[in-house]
């Protein structure tokens, strides 16, 4: 009897021939381009692989569709953070810009604290960027938001915790 691994890779195998040239499709028309349509693709098919989501569905091109969706609006969050940050970089003068390598780094940097913010609620969200940005005390931020001292503790564990896990993910 074939073990788990062999199915799985079998069940993905067959998901993608009967469905990642439809799929491919579907995302070319929503990116209007080929390049990105291609890469969301193939990372869909990695998502579904790498998470151990259900290969075997009645609705297969509806699962598909969900997974792509998640990674198109990841996509277009990655284009507007790299877009604003180009558009810092470029009204520093020529001889201050960091170099391609440590732009890189800030990406990923920039990338990693969208990822954090974006799985954070977004009341925890504006509590923790008030601590964080703003240097209000748990106090200062339970005035400004109506919310208790103990709510703003716990909303901040709530951060740190969304934090660690990305980090570590």
């Amino acid at each position: 009897m074939p073990d788990s691994s062999v199915l799985r890779r079998s069940a993905l195998t067959g998901l993608y021939a009967d469905h990642h040239k439809w799929l491919y499709s579907w995302l070319r028309k929503r990116l209007g381009n080929a390049w990105d349509a291609a890469d969301i693709a193939h990372d869909t098919f990695v998502r579904v692989y790498s998470n151990n989501r259900l290969l075997e569905s009645a609705e297969p091109r509806a699962f598909l569709t969900h997974v792509a969706k998640g990674l198109v609006v990841d996509f277009w969050r990655h284009r507007s953070v790299e877009q604003a940050y180009a558009e810092s970089v470029s009204a520093l003068p020529a001889d201050t810009a960091p170099s391609p390598e440590k732009r890189a780094l800030i990406l990923e940097a920039l990338h990693a604290i969208d990822r954090m913010l974006g799985a954070m609620p977004e009341r925890v969200r504006r509590v923790f960027l008030l601590a964080q940005l703003d240097d209000f005390t748990y106090a200062e931020i339970a005035a400004d938001t109506g919310l208790s001292v103990r709510t703003v503790n716990r909303y901040m564990q709530q951060a740190y915790l969304v934090c660690l896990t990305v980090i570590d993910a």
